[in-house]
């Protein structure tokens, strides 16, 4: 049998396909890259042993956690896990702190399975911890740079270009602004952090000490930016990406109206697809209608519509440019220019997206 193993960072480096044998409703909390949840007890039963272990004691809930897996119950989960060690022989398990829980799957694997499988030392909380280091010293050590300007002049596009960009709306599964949200879920806030460690954490091996970001605020959509990342960007320089206002208004209608409508009909289908696409369009408009005020939301609620009832009868999508051009044209962009003046003495670059990334990967060389 391999030894159990405490060495987190390598765990991590290598994406070693992991078990957690922790509970769903913890799984569903936060967890990590490259695992899959085979819980030794579901929400109920942990519940119940949690409750006789404040009433009674240790031995009183294993005696209660035994009872409670057995049988048939007990053969299917073993079997679940027995999948799972086969196909991923390089693998670990964990619980929640590496003890009770994941000494008992191991026990059950050897003795009813015949699978000697190793698990994490200190389990899902030391896991957890180490990221949380991860992040802290990267934020400490590190050097930063923030890419910002106008809504649609490719920030992201920017970001992904360069071996040391650190995606934020990638991780978050959010585009970061009122209109940002994806057809699938965002992660929960744990699972954000941790991808985000691990990102770093890999570049860190490959050599990278300084990283480039998108100019976000403290929120990207349900995800929040690590507190000590997001004071930092308080203060970081800012390159400052420039486009024309025709090439912004068709990079929205790339990502917000072409990209998202493929989103919902690959998730829900050609017919219901439309319909979520639609209404998340409308619903994005309608979140921001006390910052557009009542006349101007109406006048670019009516553009939205008459943009999806075209693209809904002829598949034709050139409509949608009428309440992009408006949003930008007077909501984001007097918006950005406010926001500039207290950025203006940070921006250390400005120009176009070949310049932009030109003048990142030398500052990176220096």
């Amino acid at each position: 049998m391999r030894d159990d193993s405490a060495d987190y960072r390598e765990l991590f480096l290598r994406d070693v396909p992991m078990m957690d044998v922790r509970a769903p409703v913890e799984f569903g909390k936060g967890a990590f890259p490259h695992t899959v949840n085979l819980p030794l007890m579901d929400d109920l039963e942990r519940q119940k042993v949690g409750t006789c272990y404040k009433q009674h004691g240790q031995q009183a809930a294993i005696a209660l956690g035994h009872r409670l897996v057995s049988g048939d119950l007990k053969e299917q989960r073993i079997a679940a896990w027995t999948e799972f060690a086969r196909r991923h022989p390089e693998g670990y398990l964990y619980c929640f702190r590496g003890g009770l829980r994941s000494q008992l799957v191991q026990e059950w694997l050897k003795n009813e399975a015949g699978i000697a499988y190793p698990r994490v030392i200190g389990g899902y909380k030391a896991l957890r911890n180490f990221l949380l280091e991860t992040l802290e010293q990267a934020v400490e050590q590190c050097a930063f740079v923030l890419v910002g300007g106008l809504t649609g002049c490719g920030k992201t596009d920017v970001v992904l270009q360069l071996a040391n960009g650190l995606d934020l709306e990638g991780h978050a599964n959010h585009r970061g602004s009122s209109f940002g949200k994806r057809a699938t879920a965002q992660p929960a806030q744990i699972d954000f952090e941790n991808q985000l460690a691990v990102d770093i954490l890999k570049k860190r091996a490959a050599g990278i000490e300084q990283f480039v970001l998108e100019d976000e605020g403290r929120s990207i959509g349900s995800c929040s930016v690590p507190w000590e990342l997001f004071q930092g960007m308080r203060g970081y320089p800012l390159v400052w990406l420039e486009d024309g206002f025709e090439e912004r208004v068709e990079r929205i209608l790339r990502d917000y109206v072409i990209g998202l409508y493929g989103e919902f009909i690959a998730e829900h289908g050609p017919e219901q697809g439309f319909a979520r696409f639609g209404e998340r369009l409308q619903q994005s408009l309608a979140n921001i209608v006390k910052r557009l005020g009542g006349e101007r939301y109406q006048r670019l609620a009516e553009l939205m519509q008459q943009a999806l009832d075209e693209q809904q009868r002829s598949g034709a999508v050139e409509l949608h440019r009428g309440w992009i051009e408006g949003l930008l044209a007077e909501y984001y962009d007097p918006m950005y220019a406010f926001q500039l003046e207290s950025k203006a003495e940070r921006i250390e670059f400005r120009g176009t997206q070949a310049e932009v990334l030109e003048y990142l990967r030398d500052r990176t060389r220096r």
